[in-house]
């Protein structure tokens, strides 16, 4: 009987053993699928920082220079700025609209993809309408720093970017930010007629979320930066802005903290590998005592 009843306590504690190891086996392996998320995020969002291709602006006087970056991608057209947001990118055009979905300026996959004129538009920004392109990323990467102009308070205090094409800096003054459905036609064709010039004006008048007092006429050549947005099934942030052979300077603007950002991802991974180590600590202790 003493012998059945060793034998039982036996099987429990191997049983409880056991099922410690499954269940820290289990947490680890969780705590580690989600450190390696937060870095794959991470490399993400380094990848679609404009700090990567500040080196290669056309306007400063860098290691490196815009005409390199185009030796790396002949794709490489120019360059957007809107004015003290962090929207600060070379753009590119393919024959097609999906390259650069997934791909950089340097030619390389990322999922961060490319800010990116529409296959459809002339390269040298003679069409009524051009229509640039980039996804909606957290951080303010990419074309993250759209959906801010639908803030009214944003909206009024953002007004002009800076657009470098054929060699030369142009300047954009924002008229507009309108939410609208991908699916939009009008919106997001290239307008070629007189006809559709002055409907595309009445789209922007009767899609405004707020408007500035500027005129428009078909005469103009106009930026369309859209991306996506949450707010709406289909929905796309559009902000719309008239090229100018005036440009603008930015206002010095305050470290909105970017590496506060970095510094919030490299701390979750410490909290994990604290909490992997207390975990350890616990069942080594718990084995100790047994």
């Amino acid at each position: 009987m003493d012998k059945l009843k060793k034998m039982i306590k036996n099987f429990i504690q191997i049983t409880d053993h056991l099922v410690d190891l499954i269940a820290l086996i289990l947490i680890l392996s969780m705590m580690s699928l989600s450190g390696y998320m937060l870095w794959d995020s991470n490399q993400v969002y380094e990848k679609a920082d404009a700090k990567v291709y500040e080196p290669y602006m056309p306007t400063r006087n860098h290691s490196k220079s815009f005409k390199e970056l185009q030796q790396i991608n002949s794709d490489v057209i120019g360059w957007l700025k809107v004015n003290n947001t962090h929207i600060n990118y070379p753009f590119v055009q393919y024959e097609n609209d999906d390259k650069y979905m997934n791909t950089d300026a340097e030619g390389n996959y990322s999922l961060s993809g490319s800010i990116f004129l529409h296959a459809e538009n002339n390269p040298h920004f003679t069409d009524f309408n051009n229509i640039i392109y980039g996804h909606h990323m957290e951080k303010h990467m990419m074309f993250g720093d759209i959906g801010e102009f639908t803030n009214q308070n944003f909206f009024n205090k953002h007004h002009y970017g800076n657009l470098y094409y054929d060699g030369i800096n142009h300047g954009i003054e924002f008229i507009t930010i309108m939410q609208l459905d991908a699916y939009n036609e009008r919106a997001f064709n290239v307008c070629i007629s007189e006809e559709a010039k002055q409907e595309y004006i009445k789209l922007i008048d009767s899609n405004s979320l707020y408007k500035r007092n500027v005129q428009i006429s078909p005469n103009d050549h106009l930026v369309i930066l859209t991306t996506c947005t949450s707010d709406m099934t289909n929905g796309r942030n559009v902000l719309v802005g008239k090229i100018t052979n005036k440009t603008y300077p930015e206002k010095i603007k305050k470290n909105k903290g970017i590496g506060i950002d970095i510094l919030n991802n490299n701390t979750y991974l410490e909290l994990i590998l604290i909490l992997i180590a207390l975990i350890i600590a616990v069942f080594v202790k718990k084995r100790k005592n047994n």
